[in-house]
């Protein structure tokens, strides 16, 4: 006759054994802070605020951004005159924003030790056209390559897709 004991233990660890484990940091960690920081400074100064002396020192040499609507930029230089002539010196003035509790923060280590992250999420861009009006235009997935190099966190690949029409939910 089955022990119920044994039968209740074993459906327990039936079910731990078929719980999707997923390697994202904690909100709360001291990476996923470092990461909400650091997305926070290519897009609040360079982007939102146009500010692109601070911008060499968040990318690295070896930059590539992949946009679905815009195709590749490849390098630092070329991306940097792309935000300048794209954003700094578009009338409309873009804001992008960061949807609050969609960004996922993935280590990446080599022999135990950290090099990288995959930092994931969903943005929102706007426009100012005049004043302090403020409309919303697109929705679009990111995912970004973070880098350890020279120990400075330097965003290395982008990957910026799924660009849709911006919807009131």
């Amino acid at each position: 006759m089955i022990n119920l004991r044994s039968l209740f233990l074993g459906c327990c660890l039936l079910c731990l054994g078929l719980t999707p484990v997923k390697a994202q940091v904690a909100d709360t960690s001291q990476l996923y802070k470092t990461l909400f920081s650091m997305d926070s400074l290519v897009f609040t100064y360079a982007f939102n605020d146009c500010d692109l002396y601070a911008l060499p020192d968040l990318i690295s040499d070896d930059f590539e951004f992949y946009h679905d609507k815009g195709g590749i930029t490849d390098g630092k230089a070329a991306f940097i005159k792309t935000a300048e002539n794209n954003i700094c010196n578009n009338p409309e003035r873009p804001l992008r924003k960061l949807v609050e509790g969609t960004m996922e923060v993935f280590p990446l280590r080599s022999n135990g030790k950290l090099y990288g992250v995959v930092q994931n999420g969903v943005h929102q861009f706007f426009i100012r056209p005049t004043g302090d009006a403020v409309i919303p235009t697109v929705k679009a997935r990111f995912m970004h390559l973070w880098i350890l190099e020279e120990d400075k966190w330097r965003l290395r690949r982008v990957i910026s897709y799924d660009h849709v029409p911006w919807r009131k939910e």
